[in-house]
């Protein structure tokens, strides 16, 4: 996920200054002593645990995994909006789990004993145990693997593997299926802090505050666009009705409206009026229909860069969690 948190960082303005690309550290110059380091994403989670790192952008499935749900460590934006996938429990299509089809199925099979446990290969140790655990399963054994783990059941080193999936290729690929009620976690990217370095260490805080708003502010603003149209009307407020009445022109919290000056016969008048509105990229062209349906004409289209709300909720809940 490297790449994808440089490029969305830098969308923020947060641009990354790595001189040397032998070296694991770098810094962002729009951010005064800040130190950027490139690790490992389990070792981001140790390092975060242990306060050597303050801040870490990691996938959600790493912090359970290796945060197995300490204190030490704060979610500041849990949906960064890269890195999706899921960790699913996945069976073979064929042979005794031919019919089944449902995590019940699976914990009923027969075949399951004390002598003989179902067999889990994973790189999630933690929430794959805790996962089979709370879902009722008796008899399961575990087997640590690390890559390549589809390959596990058909060479009868294990029964059922849980590991992760983004689009199912892979599992498809190697005749395996994932079943109903198997997920055991949807993961992204996130923006994880240690609480010790929110609490205690200078600046820290306030860094996190500014990063959580560019964040925000710009993940907003993905897939908004700024629509621009002149309308003649008789008044603001009579356009505005006719803006308001249109399903998809009701942006943000409303239309703005203003007054387009023109000069007839020598004095300033006003035939047209100037709206904006912020609608969603997917509903551009319905958007365009209605603004003309009403009378919309010279329509600009804008991309946004950010929205930024008068305080995003993440802060709050974050400093109600810091108790501040």
């Amino acid at each position: 996920m490297s790449e994808q948190t440089l490029s969305l960082l830098k969308s923020c303005q947060l641009s990354v200054r790595h001189l040397n690309p032998r070296q694991y550290t770098a810094d962002i110059p729009q951010v005064p002593n800040l130190e950027v380091w490139f690790q490992r994403p389990k070792d981001i989670v140790r390092k975060l645990q242990s306060g050597d790192l303050d801040l870490g952008i990691v996938g959600f499935d790493i912090v359970s995994e290796y945060g197995q749900g300490s204190d030490d460590l704060v979610v500041v934006h849990d949906a960064l909006e890269f890195g999706h996938c899921r960790l699913s429990l996945a069976v073979p299509k064929e042979g005794i789990f031919e019919n089944i089809n449902t995590l019940e199925e699976l914990a009923n099979m027969p075949e399951w004993t004390q002598e003989r446990p179902m067999r889990v290969v994973t790189g999630f140790g933690y929430l794959g145990e805790k996962f089979l655990r709370e879902s009722g399963f008796n008899h399961v054994s575990f087997l640590a693997g690390d890559g390549a783990l589809e390959s596990y059941p058909a060479m009868g080193m294990a029964d059922v593997i849980v590991d992760l999936v983004s689009s199912g290729t892979t599992l498809r690929e190697n005749n395996l299926k994932e079943i109903d009620g198997g997920v055991v976690l949807e993961s992204q990217a996130t923006l994880v802090a240690c609480r010790r370095s929110l609490h205690k260490r200078n600046g820290v805080l306030e860094i996190t505050h500014e990063m959580l708003e560019r964040l925000e502010a710009h993940l907003t603003a993905t897939g908004e666009l700024m629509v621009t149209a002149n309308m003649r009307g008789n008044s603001a407020e009579e356009v505005a009705e006719r803006v308001l009445s249109q399903t998809s022109l009701c942006g943000l919290q409303g239309p703005t409206i203003s007054p387009v000056y023109c000069s007839r016969d020598g004095k300033v008048a006003v035939e047209y009026y100037a709206i904006n509105v912020v609608v969603p990229q997917k509903s551009l062209y319905k958007s365009i229909q209605q603004l003309r349906s009403i009378g919309g004409s010279g329509v600009l289209v804008t991309k946004l860069t950010y929205i930024f709300d008068e305080e995003t909720p993440r802060w709050r809940k974050l400093l109600s969690e810091l108790g501040l």
